[in-house]
C-alpha cells in the first residue's frame, strides 16, 4: 500500500485502535459504567437519545457557528485596524490581552444579566473566546512586512494605503485562514461554557441535566458529539485555508 494512502487511513486507524483499547481496558478491570463507561456503552446511549443529542447538537452548532462568524467579521476589521496603525496597536492590544486574560466562564454571568438565559449569550461567549486569535493572527500577518520592502515600495511611488491593499492584506491572509482552525474550536468551548451556565438547550445543557441523573454514558455521548461537530468544522477551515491560500505553503511533492 502506497504512503498517501497509509496517511489518508491513518485517523482512521488511530481512533478504531483508540476505541479498542479502551473497550478492553474497562472490560479487563471492570471499571464501573459511573467512573468510566466503554465506547459500546456510549453508542448505546448515543442510539437511544438519538432525538435529544441531534436537536441539542443543532441547537450548539448553531450558536458557534454565529459567534464564529461575528468573530471572523469582527477580528479581521480590528486585525487590520491593528496592523494599519501602529498608535491603534499601541493602545488597543493591552487591553485585548487584559480582556483576553479573563475566564470567559467569569463573563456568562454578566451576558445573562444583560440578555436573559438563551442563544444569545451563547453566542457571545462564543465570539469572544474565538475573537483574539483572528485579530492576533492578522495583526501579525500584515505587521511581518518587511522594512525594506515598504522603503522599496514607498521609493516607488506607493502609499501607505496601496501598501496595506495590495501587500499588508495579502500578506496576512494565511495567518487569518490559519487562525480560523484555532478559533472555531475555541467557539465550540465557548458555547458549552454558557450552555452549561445560563441556556435551556444545547450539548452543555443536555451534559448539565444527565450529568444531574448520573447517567454518565449520555454525558460522554454528549463529549463524542462535541468532538465529531469539532471535526467536521475543524475539517471545513482547513479546507478552505487549502483552497484560499494554497500558495503560501510549501510543496510535498517528493
Amino acid at each position: 500500500m502506497s504512503e498517501d494512502r497509509w496517511i489518508k487511513l491513518a485517523p482512521w486507524i488511530w481512533t478504531i485502535g483508540l476505541f479498542v483499547i479502551w473497550e478492553s481496558a474497562v472490560r479487563m478491570f471492570d471499571i464501573e459504567v459511573f467512573i468510566l463507561p466503554a465506547p459500546t456503552d456510549i453508542w448505546q446511549a448515543i442510539v437511544k437519545y438519538w432525538s435529544p443529542i441531534w436537536k441539542n447538537s443543532l441547537q450548539t452548532l448553531w450558536t458557534t457557528s454565529l459567534g464564529f462568524l461575528m468573530a471572523v467579521v469582527g477580528g479581521l476589521a480590528l486585525g487590520l485596524a491593528i496592523g494599519w496603525s501602529r498608535n491603534i496597536y499601541a493602545g488597543l492590544y493591552p487591553l485585548m490581552i487584559g480582556f483576553n486574560s479573563i475566564p470567559k466562564v467569569a463573563v456568562v454571568p454578566i451576558l445573562v444579566i444583560w440578555f436573559g438565559i438563551g442563544t444569545v449569550p451563547a453566542v457571545l461567549t462564543a465570539f469572544l473566546i474565538a475573537f483574539f486569535p483572528i485579530v492576533v493572527n492578522v495583526a501579525t500577518g500584515i505587521a511581518t512586512i518587511e522594512p525594506e520592502m515598504e522603503d522599496v515600495l514607498r521609493a516607488l511611488g506607493a502609499k501607505k494605503l496601496d501598501i496595506m491593499l495590495k501587500v499588508g492584506i495579502p500578506r496576512s491572509m494565511p495567518y487569518f485562514f490559519g487562525s480560523l482552525k484555532v478559533a472555531i474550536t475555541l467557539a465550540f468551548v465557548g458555547s458549552v461554557i454558557s450552555e452549561t451556565v445560563a441556556a435551556n438547550s444545547g450539548i452543555g445543557h443536555m451534559m448539565l441535566a444527565a450529568q444531574s441523573q448520573f447517567n454518565v454514558p449520555l454525558v460522554w455521548a454528549g463529549l463524542v458529539a462535541l468532538a465529531v461537530l469539532g471535526i467536521a468544522m475543524y475539517a471545513i477551515m482547513a479546507l478552505i485555508e487549502q483552497k484560499m491560500t494554497g500558495w503560501a505553503h510549501r510543496s510535498t511533492a517528493k
